[in-house]
């Protein structure tokens, strides 16, 4: 991330000799129809011909505040059907307490070149719908008219932002590629941003100019700076598996205020030091009032600690006890939304109340305990350059126990003492305590995703394979499959949708234990049968000892990942095959035993497989050792998935002895 003010901006970018330009709405030339994918990208079913946006600030007098206004228009080619997509559009726009973004002026046309013409069809406002995402998030939707392959899209509309904190920020990259992204923002001199050019593309040009009274306000007129960034060219961003926000990644340019001056020459400073961060967030009502409630906790703490005897076993108790009595209405936060006392007493809040609520009883029972405030996964990373608020959206507790410190998230019954979530497993995360200076705190997942599966079986005279499957799981792998049992319901409708899922197993028989035991791994047991031979009197059976849990897939198929490979936690799994044969068969062939790794450390495969007297045995061992890789260690992983992918194709042999 490159950061800087945009004043700075100013004076250092590149002066080029690059005119913002706006492109006529409704114009198409021949080059726009005959456009093939092959200018850009060979694989693309759709292209941004031409985009261009301009921001500029304003005093909306009616209202009596300042307001941005954004203008956008967009040209995009559609190559076939599966283009149709880019059709569907999609424009989100914030709500405030007292307020919402307004969106003016939306126009659109679908051009085709059709039986020799040109035909246009504009878009009907009726079918211009709004659907309210969250409570935080408005959508305007709309699908262009008459798609056909080879059309060309053109929509243009005027977005009016009532917060002026955020200038509006720019895609450059998205979900297809881009000819040309043209983006001019004109910050009247009174403002003074801080701006950050995300992704690892660079402009193709940036240019800075002075404008001279651009803008009036209160009877006054200021100078404004006028920069224009244009990128070309721009690849599709190709989102994969195991990633966090695609924004952290995706070539794209922020804004954030910084400071502005007042008509008077004063001047007022809105990024604050963490210090005034402490301040606000500790003096808050929402946030460090609710923190100190321990007088919420008093009548009831004695009954929540009745079997306690250390400080462990106690915050143990206060952790079960907030799980089980106030559940997650949905919204996440970091500050209450009503109060935790409310929270209690309906037995529902958001994320804010739950873990606040938390932090406040954990204080109450006289252990040491701060809030982390942290960024979930979905979004994106924090700047740790200067405090934005906004930038957080989830709190957790952190709680000290000797030596050891327990991050704490209480919104998910099913979770574990001392395990957080994978969608808060998610850089740093920042600690605050109501009486010591905030700091930044590495957020590591506590514990692996483990999973081991032994099969101890026969194969019967029928060409039938009858044993017992025991999967255990723990860290987060025992956290998904509670997750799935609580989704179906009941323990028998899991295993009844597990047994639908496995066409050749049928489970007999089935036991589950410690499902309430979050502590301890889930132990599944299964009795299964699978046919496996129609015939077994051959002189040779193939047999593939890769069906459990078998990767059917590289997750991994880019060419080149310009963003890291983030499981959120190591991972491990093993996989332990014993099955007694008829006696009338030995191994004629069977895969190569192998001891593979990934570059640096990363992690290993190896699988072995061998025949001790009747019995043959295969053995698996899958080893993820990192949490997080880089982009440069893509390959070395894409090629550690294939090669393991090649060997369980590979089937062993059984050959009949004669």
């Amino acid at each position: 991330m490159k950061c800087l003010s945009a004043l700075l901006f100013f004076f250092i970018s590149c002066i080029l000799n690059v005119n913002a330009q706006n492109f006529e709405y409704g114009k198409l030339t021949g080059d726009d129809l005959d456009l093939k994918n092959v200018v850009l990208d060979s694989n693309a079913n759709a292209m941004v011909i031409r985009e261009f946006g301009t921001s500029s600030m304003r005093l909306d007098e009616r209202a009596g505040r300042m307001v941005i206004d954004f203008e956008y228009h967009v040209k995009i080619k559609i190559f076939n059907k599966n283009g149709f997509e880019s059709g569907n559009i999609v424009i989100p726009r914030r709500v405030y307490s007292d307020n919402e973004d307004q969106i003016e002026d939306l126009r659109a046309v679908t051009t085709a070149f059709i039986n020799g013409n040109v035909v246009a069809t504009v878009l009907d406002k009726k079918n211009i719908f709004t659907e309210r995402k969250n409570k935080y998030i408005v959508l305007t939707k709309f699908t262009m008219p008459n798609l056909t392959e080879g059309c060309v899209i053109e929509y243009s509309y005027r977005m009016i932002l009532p917060s002026i904190f955020n200038f509006k920020s720019w895609d450059f990259q998205s979900n297809i590629p881009k000819l040309h992204s043209e983006y001019v923002a004109v910050i009247p001199a009174l403002y003074n941003y801080n701006a950050s050019l995300r992704g690892g593309r660079k402009l193709t040009s940036n240019n800075a100019e002075l404008q001279k009274n651009c803008f009036r306000a209160g009877g006054y007129d200021a100078d404004c700076s006028k920069l224009t960034y244009i990128m070309k060219n721009v690849p599709a961003f190709i989102e994969e598996d195991y990633m966090t926000s695609p924004d952290n990644f995706k070539s794209a340019i922020y804004y954030e205020l910084s400071d502005y001056h007042t008509w008077n020459g004063g001047k007022k400073n809105v990024t604050k030091t963490w210090k005034d961060v402490d301040y606000e967030l500790t003096s808050d009502k929402s946030f460090g009032t609710q923190m100190k409630r321990k007088d919420i906790f008093k009548n009831i703490l004695p009954d929540i600690l009745r079997n306690t005897t250390d400080e462990l076993s106690k915050a143990q108790a206060i952790y079960a006890y907030i799980k089980a009595n106030i559940r997650r209405n949905g919204f996440i936060g970091i500050y209450s939304e009503t109060n935790i006392k409310n929270a209690l007493d309906t037995h529902t809040g958001n994320t804010g109340d739950i873990n606040l609520a938390l932090i406040a009883a954990l204080s109450a029972a006289d252990l040491d305990v701060d809030a982390v405030i942290l960024s979930t996964r979905s979004n994106g990373t924090v700047n740790t350059l200067y405090p934005v608020i906004s930038d957080f959206n989830y709190v957790v507790a952190k709680v000290n126990i000797g030596t050891e410190i327990y991050l704490l998230d209480a919104t998910e019954p099913l979770m574990p003492f001392g395990l957080l979530p994978l969608h808060c497993i998610n850089g740093q995360g920042r600690v605050v305590n109501l009486k010591k200076p905030s700091y930044w705190y590495d957020i590591k997942a506590s514990q692996k995703d483990v999973t081991r599966y032994t099969l101890n079986a026969e194969l019967t005279n029928d060409g039938i394979l009858k044993g017992q499957l025991i999967t255990y799981s723990s860290g987060y792998s025992g956290l998904k499959k509670r997750m799935r049992i609580k989704a179906a319901n009941s323990v028998e409708e899991f295993v009844e949708k597990l047994d639908e899922q496995m066409p050749r197993i049928s489970i007999n028989k089935h036991d589950i234990q410690n499902l309430d035991s979050l502590e301890n791994p889930l132990v599944e047991e299964y009795d299964i049968e699978m046919k496996v031979y129609d015939d077994i009197n051959k002189d040779q059976l193939f047999f593939n000892p890769f069906f459990i849990n078998r990767i059917e897939k590289n997750p991994f198929n880019l060419n080149e990942r310009t963003y890291p490979v983030d499981f959120g936690a190591t991972r491990e799994e093993r996989v332990s095959i014993f099955i007694k044969l008829p006696n009338s068969y030995t191994i004629a062939d069977k895969p190569k035993d192998m001891a593979m790794s990934i570059e640096d450390n990363g992690g290993k495969y190896m699988n072995t497989s061998t025949l001790e007297g009747d019995t043959f045995i295969s053995q698996q061992v899958l080893q993820l050792s990192k949490p997080v890789y880089e982009p440069e260690e893509y390959l070395s992983l894409k090629e550690f998935y294939s090669r393991l992918i090649q060997l369980q194709k590979t089937d062993v042999v059984f050959k009949k002895n004669k």
